[in-house]
C-alpha cells in the first residue's frame, strides 16, 4: 500500500513563559489527514543544513498561522499596535521557506504563513489593519464568532488555481489584524476582500505554491469547508 504524502506543519511556541514547548492547533492536522496526507510537526531549526535535512524528509510544507512577523525583517519599525513576535520561529521559517521555494516544493501558507511568504519574496504587510486602513471591513473576528463560520466574502481572480477550486467568489472566516500590503513580484493576487485587502496569492509557474489569509483548516468536517484546497495540496505533494 503506498505511503501517504508526509506534510510538514510549522510549529508555534507556547506563549506562557513558564512553559517551554512547541505545538499547533489540531485543526491543521485534521485537515491534512482528511485530505489523505500524513501530518508532522516541524521543529525550529537554526541552520541551512538542518533546513535542507528536514525538507529532504517531507513531501510538502504547510506554513501555519501564529504571531506577527517581525517588521524589521521587511524594513519597517514596529507599529504601536504590533502584537507578539517570535524571533526563533521567524528564523526557522525563513530558512525553510527560502529552500522550499528553491526546490519548488508544494507549499500551502495560512494566515501568518501567507504573510511570511509575501515577506520572504519581497512583499510588505499592513502592520495593523484598523489603524492603517480605517476604511476596511472587520477582519478580526476571533472570539466573536465560531472559528468555522465564514463572516465575509472574497472575490477570486479568474484563471487562478484558487478559482479552479472555488469559483469566482467564496466566503471566509477572518482572524487577523495584519495583511499583505504589496504582493511580491512573480506572484498573482488570487483573492481580495470587499475592501480591496489581499486575501490570497499564488506563485506563478510553481507546482503548488498558494497561500490564504483566512483559516481554511477550521472548516474541516463542516458542511461548508475548504477540503478541496487541502486535497489539491496533498495530491501534488504525493506526486499526483
Amino acid at each position: 500500500m503506498p505511503m501517504k504524502p508526509l506534510i510538514g506543519i510549522t510549529a508555534d511556541t507556547m506563549q506562557d513563559l513558564n512553559r517551554d514547548g512547541l505545538w499547533n492547533t489540531a485543526d491543521y492536522f485534521r485537515a491534512v489527514l482528511a485530505a489523505g496526507g500524513m501530518p508532522v510537526l516541524l521543529p525550529f531549526i537554526a541552520s541551512e543544513e538542518d533546513a535542507a535535512e528536514l525538507l529532504d524528509r517531507v513531501d510538502g510544507v504547510l506554513f501555519s498561522g501564529g504571531p506577527d512577523v517581525d517588521p524589521l525583517i521587511f524594513g519597517e519599525e514596529p507599529h504601536r499596535h504590533m502584537r507578539s513576535i517570535a524571533p526563533e520561529r521567524d528564523k526557522a521559517e525563513f530558512l525553510l521557506v527560502k529552500l522550499a521555494l528553491e526546490r519548488d516544493m508544494p507549499i500551502l501558507g495560512i494566515c501568518r504563513g501567507h504573510q511570511l511568504l509575501a515577506v520572504a519574496c519581497g512583499g510588505t504587510l499592513w502592520q495593523d489593519i484598523p489603524a492603517q486602513r480605517p476604511d476596511a471591513i472587520k477582519h478580526g473576528d476571533q472570539g466573536t464568532t465560531p472559528k468555522w463560520y465564514p463572516t465575509h466574502t472574497v472575490k477570486v481572480t479568474a484563471g487562478t488555481r484558487l478559482a479552479d477550486l472555488f469559483g469566482a467568489e467564496t466566503r471566509v472566516n477572518s482572524r487577523h489584524h495584519q495583511a499583505v500590503k504589496a504582493v511580491p513580484q512573480g506572484w498573482i493576487e488570487s483573492a481580495v476582500a470587499p475592501d480591496g485587502i489581499n486575501e490570497a496569492m499564488e506563485k506563478a509557474g510553481a507546482r503548488f505554491c498558494l497561500s490564504v489569509q483566512w483559516h481554511p483548516e477550521n472548516f474541516t468536517g463542516k458542511e461548508y469547508n475548504f477540503g478541496k484546497l487541502f486535497e489539491a495540496f496533498v495530491a501534488v505533494a504525493g506526486g499526483r
